[in-house]
């Protein structure tokens, strides 16, 4: 009897170092969906945009529209996410905290003329997006995006946040230009 004291007291503790071991290992799992994915160039700039993120894993479904990133940690994915919205793609996660940021420095109220950059653009499908979301916009006249060109000008007479606010619905990040 006192030796199997000896025998469970061992063999809890290290069920509790492995458990233990075994949440400290856990990866951080992040879905963007609504992610812009038209061809393999889109699926390969989303690869390019996370290769020097190191300790995160991107897996793209392009019929789906998600890009779904594996990582180390919480602040590892949100490095990815970041990388991701730099190189120009846009969708929702469903979290709070680990997010795609939306574009900073949008005007307030209507514009006349709105300069976009940064915008995954690689072919003529990702413009033809483009210029449909932004069509969208109530007081849009024109824009001048041209696959394979990451930035564009909107004209009329609309307001900035909602031509933004249309493109990452699309599946776009873009950053405003001066």
């Amino acid at each position: 009897m006192r030796w199997t004291k000896w025998l469970i007291l061992p063999a809890f503790c290290g069920m509790t170092i492995l458990t233990g071991t075994a949440f400290a290992l856990a990866d951080t799992t992040v879905e963007i969906k609504g992610v812009h994915l038209c061809c393999g160039a889109c699926v390969k700039g989303v690869a390019t945009a996370l290769k020097d993120v190191e300790g995160v894993t991107p897996k793209c479904d392009q019929k789906a529209g998600t890009v779904t990133l594996t990582a180390k940690d919480n602040a590892t994915a949100q490095k990815g996410l970041d990388a991701l919205s730099d190189a120009g793609y846009f969708g929702s996660t469903g979290s709070k905290s680990l997010t795609l940021k939306p574009a900073a420095d949008v005007p307030s109220g209507k514009v006349s003329t709105l300069k976009l950059t940064n915008a995954h653009n690689c072919c003529g499908s990702c413009c033809k997006a483009i210029k449909a979301a932004v069509a969208k916009v109530d007081g849009v006249k024109g824009d001048t995006a041209k696959p394979k060109m990451a930035d564009f000008e909107v004209t009329g007479d609309f307001s900035a946040a909602a031509v933004v606010k249309a493109l990452n619905e699309a599946g776009f990040q873009v950053k405003v230009g001066k």
